[in-house]
């Protein structure tokens, strides 16, 4: 991916969750909710929770909030209960798409996903179709400007798997899911704060979008973005500005 592209995508990214942060606490409120039923509400023992705590932090979630949703995650309270369901599909040019959900209702999810990918140029594909272009990562993305010798000194200590510079001078550390938040930690307490710390489906090849084609791809995903059963989307394509 070409340094500005990733920087104006997280530019862009961070606008869209300011202009709609009521519904990216909806979305975060399902996560803890899950993350606290799979694995306890203890975030000190369930890095998913963590994580989702983190998030909730950043997105500044009032903490009876995210309390209240870790309670009703963990039994302690009523509550709606959601399932995880991925789907996989084809953008324009045949890019590849994820989208993960959480629902109480399947059969209303998949109608919708279903009919933002058609109305916007997509189909739908079967599991499986495209996940294996993907890998299950975590992803630590810093601007330019940050000091690339001591970056990599603090990332190979706390366990990252890879520090790759790009073309503007911004850095991608990569790590195991299991240890993103370890390396989170260690890398903030080296005085690291990333501008974008999340565990991903990085793709192994990507495709580059220009003009009327980027466009019509990034209609497709702010339609499906904006179901409101979604919670992530990821894709192989780059939308160049």
């Amino acid at each position: 991916m070409a340094g500005h592209s990733k920087w104006a995508n997280i530019k862009h990214k961070k606008a869209a969750t300011d202009a709609k942060r009521g519904k990216i606490w909806t979305r975060l409120i399902k996560e803890i909710t899950v993350a606290a039923r799979m694995g306890g509400g203890d975030i000190t023992s369930n890095p998913r929770l963590r994580l989702a705590v983190d998030k909730a932090a950043d997105a500044n979630m009032p903490k009876d909030n995210v309390q209240r949703a870790i309670q009703r995650g963990a039994g302690g309270l009523e509550g709606v209960n959601y399932e995880e369901v991925r789907y996989e599909g084809y953008g324009i040019g045949g890019a590849a798409i994820i989208v993960d959900c959480m629902t109480d209702n399947r059969v209303r999810t998949v109608a919708e996903v279903r009919h933002a990918f058609s109305k916007f140029g997509g189909n739908m594909g079967t599991e499986g179709s495209v996940s294996f272009m993907f890998k299950h990562t975590g992803q630590f993305l810093f601007a330019p400007g940050v000091e690339e010798d001591k970056l990599m000194e603090a990332a190979l200590e706390a366990g990252a798997d890879d520090v790759i510079p790009d073309e503007e001078g911004g850095f991608e550390v990569l790590c195991s899911p299991n240890d993103f938040a370890n390396v989170k930690e260690a890398l903030e307490k080296s005085g690291f704060k990333a501008d974008s710390a999340e565990v991903i489906m990085k793709p192994d090849v990507e495709t580059v979008f220009t003009g009327e084609d980027a466009q019509k791809m990034q209609k497709l995903l702010d339609a499906i973005e904006n179901l409101d059963d979604v919670q992530e989307v990821y894709t192989n394509a780059v939308i160049e500005e």
